[in-house]
């Protein structure tokens, strides 16, 4: 089981910055998902930004959601320090 999202912070270009239970931070790319159904409304800035976490998922308003399992499979580790001076 993959952990549940703690924090999503919304960033330009339709990214989110998730930082997930386990510690992990990790960025997730919302774009190829604005060409399908409801996502189509998160082209749009303001809902986009709309995000909030709900039960360690995501969820937009007008009940668009991504659940944890996707967000955590399809996102990329954000490098740390550590990783950058290595």
């Amino acid at each position: 089981m993959n952990p549940y999202i703690a924090v999503a912070q919304p960033l330009e270009d339709h990214v989110l910055l998730l930082t997930f239970t386990n510690g992990e931070r990790r960025i997730f790319d919302t774009k190829p998902y604005l060409d399908k159904g409801v996502f189509k409304r998160l082209r749009e800035r303001s809902a986009f930004f709309g995000v909030r976490v709900v039960a360690g998922s995501v969820e937009w308003p007008g009940e668009i959601d991504l659940s944890y399992d996707t967000l955590y499979l399809e996102s990329h580790p954000v490098p740390t320090e550590a990783d950058e001076s290595a």
